[in-house]
């Protein structure tokens, strides 16, 4: 018996059939009676279907840190993908695998040396938890099972991250999650750190309530504590002054591994290849994914110390080291995207240029200080964060409005994060781009107040 399937055929019947897509992270029915598409970019603008250009003040979803289909980025895709589409990366390799690997370890501060690569912060977030318990098993701490996070952390999907995730809405619907998790309190206190430039002055003594936990489950039950070194996702929240270093001074303390998530922070967010310089801290292992090809392919990855990978990594005998990995792994057309990534990034001096304009873009943002119902204005690196009061009917519906007003009226993308805008534009971004970003918000927060 044959089965005709139908393909498509009848597609461009219907162009504007916006249905069947099950939208991540989005109000489906609200975004497809008013979508906000996009069909091009190009440096710093996307282009709507009709043409219109749209500045683009997030990098795309905190990744496209180069810029839009840059050149060189784009030329190393389109010559990848003529040379070889797929290699298997278990117990194969190929060529740029290796090379963006140690591109990539280069960059990490200390002896973070060794990189196991996936395809997104999501995944990298679970392989780092997955990489520590394995860690302490292997060397016979089989009781270090517990996984430390922090309150409004965002550490990706999968079950793990969400487990050490502290953001409400992403765990609530999920059951009971991984057992053996506790979290840290949050460094934000709008009292004490309202409108800080860069890291605020309050809050390193939070980092001490690890030492609560530890006495409440003890240090033999405790294997990783996993923070972000600017909470993103919750609406850019800096570490405090010395918060991360003695986070660092406790793990050490107690044999516990730090793991620091710059899914966001790394290649050059904060004006740095990766945060953990800025601070002058060497975590155990650094999940990264977004900017590590500027986004134009999924690429994902844990940075290991060499006492973690010297651990698993052992003998030559020709055993499995850790059972774990994903098909994708190391795909070719994200390495070559990332190795033209980081051409990039190099020859154009754009992490210096981050921190180089990092005054510049603080100053800008906190101009909007006096716009009505703003209530803090936080900036570190090249990332700002605007909170403003709530609707009475309901949290983040005045931000949902602002995106809106923003996009169709003022030609621009933000982020919301509750009722927060939060903006990270490209690193390319002029300091004429700064000053339209601050204009276009100003102006959308006269209108929904």
């Amino acid at each position: 018996m044959s089965v005709a399937y139908d393909f498509g055929a009848n597609a461009n019947a219907s162009p504007n059939d916006l249905e069947a897509f099950f939208m991540p992270f989005t109000p489906n029915r609200a975004f497809k009676a008013r979508p906000r598409l996009l069909s091009r970019s190009k440096d710093m603008h996307y282009y709507t279907p009709e043409g219109r250009a749209v500045l683009d003040a997030t990098a795309g979803l905190w990744c496209a840190n180069a810029g839009h289909n840059r050149d060189p980025i784009v030329e190393a895709i389109q010559s990848q993908a003529a040379e070889m589409d797929f290699a298997p990366p278990f117990q194969y390799g190929h060529p740029k695998a290796f090379a963006v690997s140690a591109r990539i370890a280069a960059l990490a501060p200390g002896d973070l040396d060794h990189v196991f690569l996936c395809n997104s912060g999501s995944e990298a977030g679970d392989t780092a938890l997955k990489i520590a318990l394995a860690y302490h098993a292997t060397k016979g701490n089989a009781t270090r099972t517990r996984l430390i996070g922090r309150e409004r952390g965002y550490h990706g999907v999968g079950f793990g991250g969400i487990s050490v995730g502290g953001i409400s809405p992403n765990r609530k619907m999920f059951g009971s999650l991984l057992p053996g998790v506790d979290h840290l309190p949050h460094t934000y206190n709008r009292e004490k750190q309202a409108f800080s430039k860069g890291e605020p002055e309050w809050g390193a003594e939070r980092a001490d309530a690890l030492e609560s936990l530890v006495a409440l489950h003890d240090a033999s039950t405790i294997a990783a504590v996993i923070v972000e070194p600017m909470a993103g996702s919750t609406g850019a929240i800096p570490a405090p002054q010395g918060y991360l270093k003695k986070l660092r001074e406790i793990c050490d303390k107690y044999g516990i591994l730090l793991i620091f998530d710059e899914v966001i922070t790394g290649f050059g967010r904060l004006g740095y290849a990766f945060a953990a310089e800025r601070y002058g801290v060497v975590p155990d292992m650094i999940t990264f994914a977004k900017g590590v090809t500027s986004g134009a392919v999924p690429m994902g990855g844990v940075l290991v110390r060499k006492h973690i990978y010297d651990t698993f990594v052992k003998s030559d005998d020709p055993v499995i080291d850790l059972f774990h990995g994903y098909t994708y792994s190391a795909h070719p057309l994200a390495c070559a995207a990332s190795l033209a990534t980081l051409d990039v990034y190099r020859d154009e001096g754009l992490f210096e240029r981050a921190r180089a304009l990092e005054p510049v873009w603080a100053d800008a943002f906190h101009s909007l200080r006096s716009k009505p119902g703003v209530l803090d204005i936080r900036t570190v690196g090249l990332v700002g964060a605007i909170d403003f009061e709530s609707r009475a009917d309901g949290v983040g519906r005045r931000a949902y409005e602002g995106m809106e007003r923003l996009f169709h009226d003022e030609g621009m993308m933000v982020r919301t994060a509750g009722d927060t805008f939060a903006v990270s534009p490209p690193l390319i971004v002029s300091e004429s781009q700064m000053g339209e970003i601050v204009e276009k918000i100003g102006r959308t927060l006269d209108a929904i107040f």
